[in-house]
C-alpha cells in the first residue's frame, strides 16, 4: 500500500525523489511489456512495504499507560497500550502509524471516564516485524491484530480509527467486536481503485495490475471487493458513525468520506479546512467532536472480554493560522 511520496520539498530532494520515481516507472513499463509476472511480484512486494515519514511516527499520548504484549493466532507480537478505567474505546492506526498519532484522544476520553486502548500492528510502530519481515505489512495482520486486542479488551463503547484503520476497524466491527459508536478519519478509497491509481503512479498496465490483484486476493482468502466500506452499513451493520475528513487530504481523498456519508444511513459526515491527513488528529476541535460522539452514546454496563448503535457535531473545525 506504499505509493510514490510527494516530493519533498528541499530542491535536492525533490530532484531526487523525481529522478527515483522516473526509473521505477521505467523499470515497470518495461518488466510490464515483457515479464508481467516478474512485474507482479515486484509491485506486491513495494505495495507491502510499510511507509516512513516522522508524521507517521509522532507521538502524541498524554503520559504513559499501561503497556503490555498480546500474540495473534498467527504468532505475532502486538504490543497494546491502555489508560483509564470504564467502558473500552479503542484507537486503530492507519498504514505506517502506530498508536502514538492517536494519543490526543487519550485525556479527553479517560476524563470522560473510559478505558483507552491502543496497539500496534505487526510491523509498526514497537510491536515486532510480521511474516514479510521488517519493513513489510499486510492488512490481514492488521486485522487479526484488531480482532486479538479487542478479544482481550471486550466489546467497545467506541472505536476511533485512522486511514487505513478505518476499514480495519469497520470490518472488525461488522463482523465480531460489538461496538455503539465508530470515529472514522480519513478514510481511504477502496482497494480496486487503489491498485489502479498504484499502477498509474508507478508504470505499470493492466496485464500487471490483474496479476497483483489476483495474487493480492490469494494471500488475503477473500476478494478485494470485501475490503470496501460502502458495503458494511447497509441493513444497519455499523453503529452511528462520525466520519471526519480534510477536505484537502492528500493521502485519502475526501469524496471518499463524503460518498460514505451519502449511502452510510448511520454517518455523519464532518469536513475540515486545511488539517490534512495527519494535523487533523490533534485538531482540538476534532478531538472534542470525536469524544463528543463517543460519549453521547447511552451508557452501558461494561460486557466482558468475548472476542452497534450509535450526533451531529457543532461546525466544521477550521485550520488554524
Amino acid at each position: 500500500m506504499t505509493m510514490p511520496t510527494a516530493l519533498a520539498r528541499h530542491p535536492v530532494a525533490r530532484l531526487r525523489e523525481r529522478a527515483r520515481l522516473l526509473a521505477l516507472r521505467g523499470s515497470f513499463a518495461v518488466e510490464d511489456l515483457l515479464a508481467p509476472d516478474r512485474a507482479s511480484a515486484r509491485a506486491l512486494d513495494l505495495w507491502c512495504t510499510v511507509p516512513s515519514g516522522a508524521g507517521r511516527r509522532k507521538d502524541f499520548r498524554p503520559y504513559p499507560g499501561e503497556v503490555a504484549t498480546t500474540t495473534t493466532p498467527a504468532g505475532h507480537d502486538v504490543v497494546t497500550e491502555s489508560w483509564g478505567t470504564g467502558p473500552v474505546v479503542y484507537l486503530v492506526h492507519g498504514w505506517g502509524g502506530w498508536r502514538g498519532q492517536l494519543g490526543a484522544f487519550v485525556e479527553p476520553l479517560v476524563a470522560a471516564g473510559h478505558r483507552v486502548v491502543g496497539f500496534d500492528a505487526p510491523g509498526h510502530g514497537e510491536s515486532a516485524p510480521g511474516a514479510l519481515g521488517t519493513g513489510k505489512g499486510h492488512i490481514m495482520e492488521l486485522l487479526a491484530a484488531f480482532d486479538t486486542v479487542a478479544a482481550q479488551h471486550g466489546d467497545a463503547a467506541g472505536v476511533i480509527a485512522h486511514s487505513l484503520g478505518c476499514t480495519i476497524a469497520s470490518l472488525v466491527v461488522h463482523d465480531r467486536l460489538d461496538a455503539e459508536r465508530l470515529v472514522l478519519v480519513g478514510a481511504p478509497a477502496d482497494f480496486g481503485e487503489r491498485t489502479h491509481e498504484f499502477g498509474a503512479a508507478v508504470g505499470f498496465t493492466e496485464r500487471t495490475r490483474h496479476r497483483l490483484q489476483t495474487t493480492m486476493e490469494q494471500e488475503c482468502g477473500r476478494p478485494l471487493t470485501t475490503f470496501d466500506l460502502a458495503p458494511l452499513a447497509a441493513g444497519g451493520g455499523l453503529p452511528e458513525t462520525l466520519l471526519i475528513h480534510d477536505r484537502f487530504d492528500k493521502e485519502a481523498p475526501y469524496r471518499v468520506s463524503a460518498e460514505l456519508a451519502a449511502v452510510w444511513p448511520t454517518a455523519t459526515l464532518l469536513t475540515t479546512l486545511g488539517l490534512g491527513h495527519q494535523r487533523i488528529l490533534t485538531d482540538p476541535d476534532v478531538v472534542a467532536a470525536a469524544v463528543r460522539h463517543i460519549t453521547s452514546a447511552p451508557r452501558r454496563r461494561t460486557a466482558p472480554p468475548t472476542g452497534a448503535s450509535g450526533r451531529r457535531p457543532d461546525d466544521p473545525p477550521r485550520a488554524r493560522t
